[in-house]
């Protein structure tokens, strides 16, 4: 995902040994679960730099949680997390709401324990601690710190959606305390840290409540805003509540402390409590809202009310983890395997993720608050291609309220989200919204909108943005609107190509226009609307091919007078090698065009034997499975073991690239089953390679579960034969329909190549959906 993101070179792992955690405590271990204690919460945290991994934190949250908490070792912004695991020392407990490590931070709160003087300057206040000394699940984190004052500090840690609950057990110490920090020093960007600007907080104590409360508008993208929708009044805020009276207390600014003092209004803003040297435990809940502090007191009140133990919000989280990771067991996996199963599956519950509150949600797009569901958090440049796929068979439950948020963003901003972090930052191309909505609709969502899902496609296809044909929509870019289509006025809506000469990263953009056209053919082919079917349809498999050089056998952006721009003009995140592939609604127009079958596959070859797959970025992830679809599914069954084993491990290092809210470990989840959304809104999958023995999976909402038998997978990597519920397959695809009411997919593993599925083509439009295929003897 861009900053720009540079592509890490990430070694293979012949063999590696599974990270060993701590194992949390007995009464943290409830309900039993062994998915949920599989998961390995620092799989893609390690790494000295941002692409070190895959830019994951060790939170603690429930799925899809506002607010995950986590250990601060580092300030976060665009491009740094706030915990990696090569550092030692730790300066608090940040409750963030930074989506993706190429994302930046929004209205965060720290809370910072210590014994002895108050320290509320960051650098001053980090604590020492060993990693032998943590214990990291998805529902419970605890570390032992020493305290600068002296003693050992016992930090405890879970988490419910919106509220953060703390405990920290003082041994030894003089004058322990708590410190809120409500702002600090914004980081703009991450070219240069010295870049920043000081949002301006307010903190208040409260000492017979018990509470500080306070505010905190810092919001890192807000330079890459859309200028007509700039969320003029958000922010966050915290009402964070003991159960310990307090001896003291003050505010801290810029470095300067005002003891007695209960309210402050500033920058590098904190508030701080001060406890008797009897206090021994003491508990803190920290309710977070985007609306006010009174309403973040009544998230407090709501999911953490008064009363309740640290061990009961932690038994209440990991129930909502269990419910989900527990609906696939594995078998036939080592220790390792299944904590990056897992870990992959925790990965993917996590974002899009809640914004709305007791009913309600702000609204950045119009600065006020609605009532019903919104979510925030969409990378839907990664997402489209096989996350949705996943919260589809496994959260069913929340697609209508995610889809439904993004028409109210539609209907509050005037465009559907494409990277929306509190609002749209115009992150990637394509609109690719269109495609979420119609996959969903195609496997039978209900429960939004349908009627203005259809408006608000048909707008992303037909409406270009403001000035544009004078405006570059460069990556980043400032000051401008909302990108959406950028190019689709110039010469794309013309003659079916975005020009080079105009907009940045021109032959990504023709690409993901076209697949995002095709996306809305099917919407309107499902909506019975014939003439917008045929019409986008048609821009949908021939525009891709308006920048195939055949000269050359590459994809190639183009300028506006229809010269060729260069073979390395115009990518997104990919170069000439994965965008020659990337025509996914048409892949038989593309093997034809690419000399016939054998011609194909010799591309592929020549693909992956040059090193040009990149797997560590999306436009990568489909093509192994490309051979299956010109009958050489053999090698596709090679490339897909070898690429899982080289780019997913389970150490802190164990993602080659950035996890993209899910994407990354949506591909090796599907893989490992032995199935891939190649073309998601197809309604189709493609057949891989299973890892496991079996797999039994208990669906959501379906009385039968769906059962993967594939003995002795974890050593035979190739596909002899395969049947659905007895039937025998021979194309190496199945259906949505297949799975989604459960039954038996039987594969029978080879130690060797087998000739399955190498005789049948297989075409993209068999659903239904699409029943002409206005093929390419008009190419």
């Amino acid at each position: 995902m861009r900053l720009r993101r540079q592509f890490l070179q990430f070694f293979a792992f012949v063999s590696v040994t599974a990270a060993a955690q701590k194992a949390a405590p007995e009464s943290f271990r409830d309900p039993k679960s062994d998915a949920v204690d599989s998961v390995n919460p620092l799989i893609g945290n390690g790494g000295d730099s941002p692409n070190g991994s895959g830019g994951m934190i060790p939170s603690t949250a429930p799925p899809f949680a506002m607010t995950r908490w986590v250990a601060q070792t580092r300030q976060n912004y665009v491009s740094m997390t706030p915990y990696n695991d090569t550092d030692t020392s730790i300066h608090g407990f940040q409750g963030t709401h930074q989506p993706a490590i190429w994302m930046g931070e929004s209205g965060q709160v720290v809370v910072a324990p210590g014994a002895g003087a108050v320290q509320d300057v960051f650098e001053d206040r980090g604590m020492t601690f060993s990693h032998d000394n943590e214990v990291i699940t998805a529902s419970y984190y605890s570390v032992e710190l020493e305290a600068q004052g002296g003693g050992r500090i016992l930090a405890e840690q879970s988490a419910t959606s919106r509220v953060g609950h703390l405990r920290f057990t003082f041994t030894n110490t003089d004058t322990p305390y708590v410190l809120l920090q409500a702002t600090r020093a914004s980081i703009i960007g991450s070219d240069d840290v010295t870049n920043t600007t000081l949002p301006q907080g307010t903190v208040s104590i409260d000492p017979s409540a018990r509470e500080i409360t306070g505010s905190n508008p810092e919001r890192q993208d807000f330079i890459i805003e859309p200028i007509s929708t700039p969320a003029t009044n958000w922010s966050g805020y915290f009402c964070a509540r003991f159960d310990t009276d307090f001896e003291g207390y003050g505010i801290a600014s810029n470095g300067t402390q005002r003891d007695g003092e209960k309210d402050g209004k500033g920058t590098i803003l904190s508030g701080y409590v001060k406890f008797g040297s009897k206090a021994k435990v003491v508990n803190v809940r920290i309710g977070v809202s985007f609306i006010s502090v009174d309403q973040a007191r009544k998230n407090l009140d709501a999911e953490v009310p008064d009363g309740m133990k640290l061990e009961e919000t932690a038994k209440k989280t990991r129930m909502e983890w269990a419910e989900k990771l527990d609906r696939v067991q594995i078998f036939g996996a080592t220790t390792e395997e299944k904590q990056v199963f897992y870990t992959a599956f925790f990965h993917t519950l996590q974002y899009p993720y809640e914004q709305d509150e007791g009913g309600k949600y702000y609204s950045g797009y119009d600065d006020a608050v609605h009532e019903g569901p919104s979510y925030t958090g969409y990378s839907i440049w990664d997402t489209y291609r096989a996350e949705w796929a996943w919260l589809i068979i496994f959260a069913p439950e929340r697609i209508p309220g995610m889809v439904q948020s993004m028409l109210q963003d539609y209907k509050e901003g005037g465009w559907l989200p494409m990277w929306k972090n509190i609002i749209e930052t115009n992150i990637m191309v394509g609109t690719h919204a269109d495609s979420l909505i119609a996959e969903a609709v195609l496997k039978g969502i209900t429960g939004f909108d349908l009627d203005l899902a259809w408006e608000a496609v048909y707008k992303d296809a037909t409406v270009p943005p403001r000035n544009d044909n004078t405006t570059v929509y460069s990556d980043r870019e400032e000051n401008v609107d909302y990108e959406v289509r950028a190019g689709l006025s110039s010469v794309y809506a013309e003659k079916g190509w975005v020009a080079n000469d105009i907009h940045s990263e021109a032959g990504s953009r023709t690409l993901d226009y076209a697949y995002d056209d095709y996306a809305v053919s099917v919407l309107a082919g499902l909506l019975n609307k014939s003439s917008n079917a045929a019409f986008f349809r048609k821009r949908g498999v021939m525009n891709p091919f308006s920048i195939y050089n055949n000269d050359t056998g590459f994809m190639e952006a183009k300028n506006a007078d229809g010269s060729w721009a260069g073979p390395d003009a115009g990518w997104t995140e990919g170069d000439k090698w994965a965008y020659s592939f990337d025509v996914v609604q048409d892949v038989d127009g593309l093997i034809k065009v690419r000399g016939g079958k054998t011609g194909f596959v010799e591309s592929l070859d020549a693909h992956f034997d040059g090193g040009h797959n990149d797997h560590t970025n999306e436009p990568s992830h489909h093509i192994p499975y490309l051979y299956s679809m010109a009958n050489a599914a053999s090698k596709s069954q090679s490339r897909i073991r070898q690429i899982a084993q080289e780019n997913y491990n389970a150490t802190s290092r164990g993602l080659s690239g950035n996890e993209d809210c899910g994407q990354m470990s949506a591909w090796y989840l599907f893989s490992a089953l032995g199935f891939y959304p190649v073309d998601p809104i197809s309604g189709n999958y493609i057949i891989g390679t299973p890892f496991f023995d079996s797999v039994k999976i208990n669906l959501p909402n379906v009385k039968k579960p769906l059962e993967i038998i594939s003995k002795g997978a974890s050593k035979h990597p190739y596909v002899k034969s395969l049947s659905v519920n007895g039937e025998s397959v021979q194309r190496a695809v199945i259906t949505h329909d297949q799975i989604a009411q459960g039954g038996t997919i039987q594969f029978e593993m080879s130690s060797k190549p087998e000739a399955w599925a190498s005789s049948t083509l297989i075409h993209q439009f068999d659903s239904g959906i699409m029943q002409d295929r206005l093929m390419h003897n008009e190419l």
